[in-house]
């Protein structure tokens, strides 16, 4: 499970790296839905002790390669997942859109102050532009729930969360 052949017949499309989309967000949709972070091959992972990751708020958004080493999943190329848009059961909704959300992820990992926390160990990896962005639109389903429901399948399949997803 969460091949990219599987990825692709539930609906995510575009695994465009990250390289390509810093100076060109055209390949996004203006709309909700949920987007991965996928690693295409299974070369050895190097970790770095200071990200380019911003300090959102002051706060530093680096930890201990010991940490990053015991929450990386071996054996799974999904490393994040995220949403944009949506309703929280409180009845709080999201108005970001996959373009607006992946856009503040990629400065967030430019080094710039934005408030995109989750998913930060990302760019703690040595080489965080040649991973991919997927995506997956969504007009009717609700992306908080959907992006529940994937991690949850993610932990049963693995038995922990994706590396870069906190909570």
């Amino acid at each position: 499970m969460f091949s990219k052949k599987e990825l692709i017949n539930i609906g995510f499309e575009g695994f465009i790296k990250i390289k390509h989309l810093k100076n060109d967000m055209t390949y996004i949709p203006d709309c909700k839905g949920l987007y991965i972070v996928y690693k295409e091959n299974s070369n050895a992972v190097k970790f770095s002790d200071l990200g380019t990751g911003g300090f959102f708020k002051g706060k530093n958004p680096n930890v201990s390669i010991e940490k990053l080493n015991n929450k990386w999943v071996l054996s799974s190329n999904v490393l994040y997942i995220g949403r944009a848009g949506g309703t929280t059961y409180s009845g709080r909704e999201y108005k970001s859109t996959l373009k607006s959300r992946i856009k503040q992820y990629i400065k967030f990992g430019q080094g710039k102050n934005i408030g995109h926390w989750g998913g930060r160990y990302i760019w703690q990896l040595s080489n965080p532009e040649e991973l991919l962005i997927a995506y997956k639109t969504m007009n009717n389903d609700n992306p908080v729930l959907e992006e529940r429901k994937l991690i949850e399948e993610f932990e049963e399949y693995y038995g922990i969360m994706p590396f870069a997803n906190l909570k």
